[in-house]
């Protein structure tokens, strides 16, 4: 069962909930990158989930027309079928979906999904994500519970940002500044608004200072306890015990003391794409730089296919991410965890 079903996608996450680890999400925007997740998982011996972004689906679709829903299907549909291949279990999910992208993207996904669970078969998807964090709050929500209740008829869990993530993403962007903090007021409207799991199962990207981008440590003020705060605070007014599945994003440039805090404070799914695109690309760089001769065709030579044939580079930059998926696994203690 190398995709989880929704019962599977489930269980992994209230194992990784008890278990005080949680899953490096992976962004992917080739068949290749997928294969270079997939191994990183599989030598980890680590579950994990797989997600492609509005940019990533658009890239996934083609430069000729762009189509964020072709590009997200034919890799999900071919994820479906390569990760049979791989002794773990994976998760696919679709990242920030901001208001002007929810009818080309996450919307037509969740219908094909609906599509299928009806004719007997599993979503396509396992979760989706709903990226508000550019609207008002009520706004927010009021799409959140829509979404929400169509998730739900997919058998989809459904990820919601309802606070800002400092830095830039897929053109999502917001200052770093004192308003990348969620407060318990936002925690308790969001339970008033979707609930807490009676109208669907969803995870929540709170904001604690959380920037997208290439920082060093140090360069980021995170504040993980927050995360321990709402959970307290919902807690104490709803009487549900740790009432919230916690999404890290934002998470290059993080201490390891800052991931154990988060992890211990209920953060179940960590997303990772900054850190492993350049894990993909530099094995890249460095073989161009070694091989220029080879590569380009100088002084009128003709190159040396042994060298440009993408199949030999392509090699090394699967190998450079799959080994950085390896250490994102053991950062957020998910290595040697996968399903029996």
């Amino acid at each position: 069962m190398p995709i989880a079903t929704p019962e599977v996608y489930n269980e992994m996450l209230d194992r990784a909930k008890a278990g005080k680890f949680a899953y490096p999400a992976v962004n992917v925007t080739s068949s290749q990158t997928l294969h270079a997740a997939l191994r990183g998982f599989a030598e980890a011996e680590s579950d994990g989930i797989v997600q492609i972004s509005t940019g990533g689906a658009e890239f996934l679709g083609g430069q000729y027309k762009k189509d964020m829903v072709t590009g997200a299907v034919a890799l999900a549909e071919f994820a479906h079928i390569v990760a049979e291949k791989y002794p773990v279990t994976i998760a696919l999910h679709t990242d920030h979906c901001p208001k002007d992208k929810l009818d080309g993207y996450v919307r037509p996904l969740l219908k094909i999904s609906q599509e299928r669970v009806a004719a007997g078969r599993n979503p396509l998807f396992q979760s989706h994500m709903w990226d508000g964090s550019a609207e008002t709050l009520d706004h927010n929500l009021e799409i959140a519970k829509e979404l929400l209740a169509e998730a739900a008829k997919a058998k989809i869990i459904l990820e919601m940002e309802i606070t800002p993530t400092g830095g830039e993403e897929d053109g999502i962007s917001h200052e770093i500044n004192d308003n990348l903090y969620t407060t318990v007021d936002d925690a308790f409207r969001t339970v008033e608004a979707v609930g807490l799991g009676e109208h669907g199962r969803y995870l929540l990207a709170a904001s604690f200072g959380n920037v997208h981008g290439v920082y060093k440590p140090g360069n980021v003020v995170l504040r993980p306890s927050i995360l321990k705060e709402l959970q307290e605070a919902v807690a104490q007014k709803y009487g549900k015990p740790s009432p919230f599945d916690f999404v890290f994003h934002g998470g290059s440039g993080s201490t390891k003391e800052e991931i154990d805090e988060a992890l211990e404070n209920g953060v179940v799914k960590m997303n990772i794409d900054t850190d492993l695109q350049y894990a993909f690309t530099r094995p890249v760089a460095d073989h161009m730089f070694r091989n220029y001769d080879g590569v380009l065709k100088v002084d009128g030579e003709v190159g040396n296919k042994k060298t440009y044939d993408p199949r030999v580079w392509g090699k090394s930059a699967e190998a450079g991410m799959a080994a950085r998926v390896v250490v994102a696994t053991q950062d957020l203690r998910s290595a040697g965890n996968k399903r029996k």
